[in-house]
């Protein structure tokens, strides 16, 4: 009897399980060897799935993207909260998620310290995978400005700035500074959303 292979499930624990390799061993140390063993699997199996580490490397930074997209699509969705709660919560669940990923940002910098040597360009790497983050925060924004919560003049561009700003001080503090704690950034939040407020 042929043993049926759930290619999405099998994709989604390789994925789930490099990240723990990714965090030991850092990414350039990271083989292909090394994840097929952590994942149970052969390198010719790990071979079906992904063309390199690389490609493993971006899929996982692209699943946990998804499901904190996921998370902040359910905030936006919840009608009962004002925008200003919304956005409030939207920025304490991505640093909640900055914080549960401290192992990967710090692989991640090392990535694009990686790429910056081989003269890619980190930025538009990472621009190109917060593009839907940053449309999610202007959507909030927009609902507030447009309901009279927020201010009628703020330039929607210019607060995103400002959240992401937020958002890389907190990846900056977990992955150079190697910092566990958040607090200060999470106290920041208070006065850069009540600034927005009419």
């Amino acid at each position: 009897m042929a043993i049926v292979v759930e290619h999405d499930k099998r994709r989604h624990e390789i994925l789930e399980r490099s990240l723990d390799v990714f965090a030991t061993e850092g990414y350039e140390d990271t083989t292909f060897q090394k994840i097929a063993d952590s994942c149970g699997v052969t390198r010719t199996t790990l071979y079906i799935y992904f063309d390199n580490k690389k490609d493993i490397f971006i899929g996982s930074l692209k699943q946990i993207l998804i499901a904190m997209e996921l998370d902040l699509n359910a905030i936006i969705d919840d009608e009962s909260l004002s925008a200003h709660d919304a956005l409030f919560k939207m920025i304490n669940l991505i640093i909640d998620y900055c914080e549960q990923n401290l192992k990967l940002f710090n692989v991640l910098h090392a990535y694009l310290l990686q790429l910056k040597k081989a003269h890619e360009n980190p930025s538009e790497k990472i621009n190109r995978r917060i593009i839907r983050l940053r449309h999610l925060l202007s959507t909030v924004i927009i609902r507030g400005m447009k309901s009279g919560e927020f201010k009628k003049d703020l330039n929607v561009h210019s607060v995103v700035e400002l959240i992401y700003i937020l958002v890389e001080s907190s990846i900056f503090r977990i992955a150079v500074l190697e910092s566990k704690d958040l607090s200060e950034v999470r106290k920041a939040i208070v006065p850069a959303i009540d600034g927005l407020v009419q």
